[in-house]
């Protein structure tokens, strides 16, 4: 049986097929499908859920997997940077039964706040890194990663990328095939990471990474392929597909395992060849270590370290290096051009009376990690700092006492990202008497990421209900004495709030209290309607970057356009009408 299916799809099937019994993770593009396929099919065989924070998932999955169960923890890239305490130690603890650490990996930042490369990590711990190149490989990477980390005691990193997380192909289905669960097994010297027993495991580790490099040799993961032995190339992963499209009648030499490398085969290979290149996005991961083994090769001089591969960019490269006519390229195909869609709040978001009343306080605002985030986009322009998830609170409290900034700062972070790593942050602010002024837009999901449950909404990932944590009452078992909901489409309201906080001498919270709107869609009565004869054109309600305001064919005498509202979008928040100096924009009646 053959199905179409995506990579994180044919992931999670090979979770089911090989045997997993236990996935944890937190929701990250472009991993959130595999926990989320689990889940939806195979949840009577796999348990699955979202952890407050990659950390957490990985640990758990540790746990699972010292009690015998075939485990998997998934994260995007950034949060393995999360994860990397457990998981550089876990290196030197080695497992139970199988454990496999996904790292979805976002060249060209579709998504992510950098293009970091996590085959680094593999390296770092010494830990075996597996690059699947398409969507069957997805699957079956997963049986080799399960066999690999029982037999060498140890995590194995599934390195994805956006392209073959998201992208389809046709997959060879089979039957689950249970793995024995022999339970947690007493073995304290393995397991407790004290400093005597950690001086012994970290001989063990560089034991099994030189059994792991005769592995490589000889592991059907690593394939040549012979074709003209004028160019050699050496790939992987996504570059795999973009190098041999590109160079159809070159020998290649694909890598399943990335780290470590076949480094015999690869000399044996560069031996047989006239010039070896190697093709791999992000990092010179291979190339460096081929190098730096004595092996003449090229690669970042002609494939860019920035932005993710495609045929083309492999094809200029090969151009450039004088091995390609400049003809192979495709010519550009004039296009009608379009109106440009920027990242935009969506109509009705709830972050968006905020950011208008954040704008009207003159604060400075240090974001997070969000939809939220996107106020910090014309017009709205009200988001200073953006770093990684739950900096927002330790940025605004270090503005606070650098001591020389005249404007308030506040933060603002979502609610899953303030369980996710924004706790701390409040808590040390706390300690240390700080008097920031933190917002925990609270929309009632995990909404960036597509509409994921939290440990605040009362459901797991499972359809269950279970126990949700009141933020306001997490704020003041933190210490803080200064806590309060608003209604961020009040902008009255809002904008009150957050001018008497942050003259408070005290650290205080504001939690707003909106839904999003797409999970499910929430209406707010009917929509809204601009009276031309009232509009004076001055733009205000353009300022609040409402996707369902629009100019309109009417002008004023001036010359400038009136706005008009999309009636099938418009929600009905009223926030365009609360801004509106000419009392323009009404309600339509029923």
């Amino acid at each position: 049986m053959e199905m179409l299916l995506s990579g994180n799809q044919a992931l999670a099937r090979g979770i089911y097929e090989f045997g997993g019994e236990f996935a944890s993770a937190y929701p990250g593009t472009p991993s959130t499908e595999i926990l989320e396929t689990i889940a939806r099919f195979w949840k009577d065989d796999v348990y699955a859920e979202w952890a407050i924070n990659e950390k957490v998932a990985l640990e758990v999955a540790v746990g699972a997997s010292y009690g015998g169960a075939r485990s998997l923890a998934a994260m995007k890239h950034v949060g393995v940077n999360v994860a990397a305490d457990p998981f550089m130690t876990l290196a030197y603890t080695g497992v139970g039964a199988g454990l496999i650490l996904v790292s979805a990996d976002d060249p060209s930042l579709h998504s992510s706040q950098n293009e970091q490369d996590n085959r680094i990590y593999g390296k770092f711990a010494s830990v075996p890194v597996l690059e699947p190149s398409d969507s069957q490989e997805s699957k079956d990477f997963v049986r080799y990663a399960f066999e690999m980390s029982e037999e060498f005691d140890t995590p194995v990193l599934l390195r994805m990328t956006t392209r073959v997380s998201h992208s389809k192909g046709i997959v060879k289905i089979g039957e689950r095939k249970v793995a024995e669960n022999k339970g947690f097994e007493r073995n304290i010297e393995k397991y407790v990471m004290v400093p005597a027993h950690a001086i012994k495991r970290h001989a063990i580790v560089a034991s099994r990474l030189e059994k792991l490099k005769a592995f490589a040799e000889k592991t059907e993961l690593n394939r040549v392929e012979w074709k003209d032995r004028k160019i050699g190339i050496v790939t992987g992963s996504i570059a795999y597909q973009h190098a041999r499209e590109a160079m159809p009648e070159a020998s290649i030499l694909k890598l399943g395992l990335g780290y470590p490398l076949p480094m015999n085969k690869i000399r044996d290979f560069a031996s047989k060849v006239e010039r070896l290149f190697v093709v791999e996005e992000l990092e010179g991961f291979y190339e460096e270590m081929i190098a730096a083994a004595g092996i003449k090769v090229e690669g970042k001089k002609y494939f860019s370290n920035l932005m993710e591969l495609d045929v083309d960019r492999v094809r200029k490269g090969f151009i450039e290096a004088g091995e390609l006519d400049a003809s192979v390229i495709m010519p550009s195909i004039e296009t009608e051009p379009v109106l440009p869609r920027p990242p935009v709040l969506c109509s009705g978001c709830p972050h968006r009376g905020v950011m208008v009343a954040l704008k009207k306080a003159g604060v400075y605002t240090n974001g997070d990690i969000g939809c939220y985030t996107l106020g910090g986009l014309p017009p709205l322009s009200q988001i200073d700092s953006c770093l990684c998830m739950g900096a927002s609170i330790g940025n605004a409290f270090g503005i606070e006492k650098a001591g020389k900034t005249s404007r308030k700062t506040v933060a603002i972070i979502g609610d899953s990202t303030f369980l996710h790593s924004g706790i701390t942050a409040l808590a040390s602010v706390v300690y240390n008497r700080g008097t920031t002024t933190t917002i925990i837009a609270d929309n009632g999901i995990t909404a960036m990421t597509g509409g994921q449950q939290n440990p605040a909404t009362s459901t797991t990932l499972m359809g269950e209900k279970t126990y949700s944590i009141d933020l306001a009452e997490l704020c003041r078992a933190l210490g803080v004495q200064h806590v309060r909901k608003v209604d961020p489409y009040d902008l009255d309201e809002t904008l009150a709030a957050i001018k008497e906080e942050t003259n408070r001498d005290a650290a205080s919270v504001i939690i707003t209290t909106r839904p999003c709107m797409l999970f499910p869609k929430k209406v707010n009565g009917s929509p809204y309607e601009v009276d031309l004869g009232k509009c004076i054109a001055c733009g205000a309600c353009f300022n609040v970057g409402c996707p369902s305001i629009s100019v309109s064919e009417v002008k004023n005498e001036k010359g400038k356009p009136k706005s008009q509202i999309d009636p099938v979008t418009c929600t009905g928040c009223s926030i365009c009408a609360q801004v509106c100096p000419a009392d323009a924009i009404a309600r339509i009646e029923s």
